[in-house]
């Protein structure tokens, strides 16, 4: 273990990316704070990583302003600091026509991929600058539908469009406190989200066809390598995907 005085928090640490980034951290030696909606998946997490102390489950709504704050609090008063942290929680709507796409279900993925996003991002840089030492690294998940959209994901692919901004943004307004910002836009890990690609998904010239996925704990070494670069370093935008999937030229 190389990095049992530093601490992590993942957001969405309970399924799928969030959980395997959690568990390559935590087995790296991070102690890290796993946070999401329902504490049962977390609490497996922690258990499952066999990490003890080093692992904290907090229940947590990103889309929630006091909610996020509380948690940001929770982190350092167990842990002291923040090192590390991975703004991974998000969801999809329906992938349903664009025009049959509800106000409500835009507005529920805008909450969590976008301004959730945005509040972690902003307690975390109040919480980097005021530590000493100062500064640390945010990881946002973005994903390759910011530069390549599927058929019918107008509210997805248009939130994580803004990630890129968000990444851009941040970490031009992080290097005067040592705040290193970078993203990581994945391809067809193998997830809860992404099972219906093994069964068949739209593609962009109306077909439907079988993707491949790639093992998910893939994701969770790339989310690793970058939280473990020295500060002076940053990658900003990191893509990591299934090699055949249809990305590059599809439509």
């Amino acid at each position: 273990m190389t990095n049992v005085s530093k601490v992590a928090l993942v957001t969405g640490a309970g399924s799928g990316i969030g959980k395997a980034a959690a568990l390559a951290l935590l087995a790296d030696g991070y102690q890290v704070v796993l946070a999401g909606r329902r504490p049962e998946p977390l609490n497996d997490v922690a258990q499952h990583s066999g990490a003890g102390a080093r692992a904290l489950a907090v229940v947590a709504d990103v889309s929630d302003e006091s909610s996020v704050f509380d948690l940001f609090n929770n982190t350092v008063r167990t842990f002291g600091r923040l090192d590390v942290l991975f703004n991974n929680a998000g969801i999809s709507a329906p992938g349903v026509l664009l025009e049959d796409l509800t106000l409500a279900q835009w507005q529920a993925v805008v909450n969590v991929n976008l301004t959730g996003m945005f509040l972690c991002l902003r307690q975390a840089f109040r919480v980097m600058k005021m530590q000493a030492p100062q500064g640390g690294r945010i990881i946002n998940n973005g994903s390759i539908s910011a530069t390549t959209p599927r058929p019918n994901s107008i509210a997805y692919s248009s939130t994580k469009h803004a990630v890129s901004g968000i990444t851009k943004t941040a970490s031009l307004d992080g290097r005067k406190y040592n705040i290193a910002v970078g993203q990581i836009d994945i391809g067809n890990a193998a997830t809860d989200m992404t099972q219906r690609m093994q069964a068949g998904i739209l593609q962009a010239n109306g077909e439907v066809m079988v993707e491949p996925v790639m093992d998910v704990n893939i994701v969770g070494q790339s989310v690793l390598y970058m939280a473990n670069l020295p500060l002076s370093a940053n990658v900003m935008f990191h893509t990591v995907m299934a090699t055949r999937m249809p990305f590059a030229g599809r439509g």
